[in-house]
């Protein structure tokens, strides 16, 4: 598969589903700086993340191209997932009660994902995964549906989601520091920035006074 901008992102969420999320730069009030603009995006990123196999990834990328309808529909469903998934995430950071909408939208993902689950044979024993063989163009939603699953059930994470604190940055991550106390998504980007402009405040101040 030709290489996309989607291919081209820092995987620093912890998990798939957060990954997920910074697929763009800003969610609210409109999406913004998109990286998923098209099915062949989508499956680029899966391929990615490790969600798909090499091969998987280029027979649905196929596909895509053969029903590019039914991909753009998938593509949709995936925007509105990731979007409901942001609110659900924010609401738990924040301790709110979630959307009912948002969890319709995630549930439904979620029971399709569960639908194709199975026990799948690999070299070290068999694993929980979705088989190779099953491969409607929705199977690059269902890990998404998984992880985010997997993430508000457990306290432990949801009490380790975190907002990148940089000024003009959406991404989320499990701050897996060892006193919780990350604040950027990177260090090397939002965190730096953040300093730049700390030292620049301080230096107009100094020189005022």
């Amino acid at each position: 598969m030709p290489e996309s901008d989607s291919e081209k992102l820092k995987l620093i969420g912890g998990r798939p589903c957060l990954d997920f999320m910074n697929t763009v730069d800003a969610h609210e009030p409109e999406p913004s700086g998109e990286r998923l603009i098209g099915y062949r995006e989508l499956v680029a990123w899966n391929l990615h993340a490790r969600l798909l196999t090499r091969g998987s990834a280029a027979r649905l990328a196929e596909a895509g191209r053969a029903a590019p309808q039914h991909g753009d529909r998938v593509l949709r469903r995936a925007l509105r997932l990731r979007e409901a998934l942001y609110r659900l995430f924010l609401a738990a950071i924040e301790k709110k009660d979630a959307r009912r909408g948002d969890l319709v939208t995630l549930n439904s993902s979620l029971s399709q994902a569960l639908a194709h689950l199975a026990l799948v044979p690999t070299p070290d024993g068999l694993v929980l995964d979705w088989p190779s063989d099953d491969l409607p163009l929705e199977r690059v939603l269902w890990p998404v549906a998984r992880s985010a699953a997997d993430l508000l059930a457990s306290p432990e994470d949801v009490a380790r989601l975190r907002h990148c604190a940089g000024d003009d940055c959406d991404w989320l991550f499990l701050d897996q520091s060892r006193n919780r106390t990350r604040r950027w998504c990177d260090m090397k980007d939002c965190g730096n920035r953040a300093k730049v402009r700390r030292f620049y405040a301080q230096h107009r101040s100094g020189r005022k006074n």
